[in-house]
């Protein structure tokens, strides 16, 4: 599916889906602060559909296994790493997700099962940089990473884990940043 990107293309952004992904990456970030895990990800997919200009996300899939460390994997990731990453904190050799190829397959399946479309992934940035200190936006390497994808990259900042910020964009390109609308929740007076 080719998904519209233009400034008249907006996403809307159930807050039970949007909450559904940041407490995935909370869930993360405990676990990770608890020592319960020796990494810090949070990466994940958005499905849903498209009607014209209109992206709607119905529900998001949580990866859980992180293949980076294996081959062929670690190599390739390796290598992009040392092309296209800055020196952060964490070290290259820990930075960077590579989704189990049989658990992608599997919730693929599961979005298709639901009869939703996958628009995109979703990834968690929790270290702040000098020169970026919200890290809201996708990095040089998130970029080459989603080149030619036609997907969308969704960016969760959890550099503040009490506001989290959430902003979307046409294959990690920070010129092509989608607008998120979260529809009004119906009042229960």
């Amino acid at each position: 599916m080719l998904l519209p990107c233009s400034t008249e293309t907006h996403i809307i952004f159930p807050d039970n889906v949007r909450q559904s992904v940041i407490d995935h990456c909370q869930q993360v970030l405990k676990t990770f602060e608890e020592q319960k895990s020796e990494e810090c990800k949070a990466f994940g997919l958005i499905c849903g559909n498209v009607y014209d200009h209109v992206i709607t996300v119905t529900s998001c899939y949580p990866l859980r296994q992180n293949v980076r460390s294996q081959t062929p994997y670690k190599e390739y990731m390796d290598r992009i790493m040392a092309e296209h990453a800055i020196p952060s904190k964490t070290p290259f050799d820990k930075r960077g997700w590579v989704a189990d190829p049989t658990e992608l397959a599997d919730k693929i399946r599961e979005c298709r099962r639901n009869q939703e479309a996958l628009l995109g992934t979703y990834h968690m940035h929790r270290v702040a940089w000098t020169h970026d200190a919200l890290r809201d936006t996708p990095t040089k390497l998130d970029t080459v990473l989603a080149q030619g994808s036609r997907l969308l990259m969704i960016i969760v900042s959890m550099v503040n884990p009490q506001q989290p910020v959430i902003r979307t964009f046409y294959e990690g390109v920070k010129e092509k940043e989608l607008s998120i609308v979260i529809p009004e929740q119906p009042r229960h007076d």
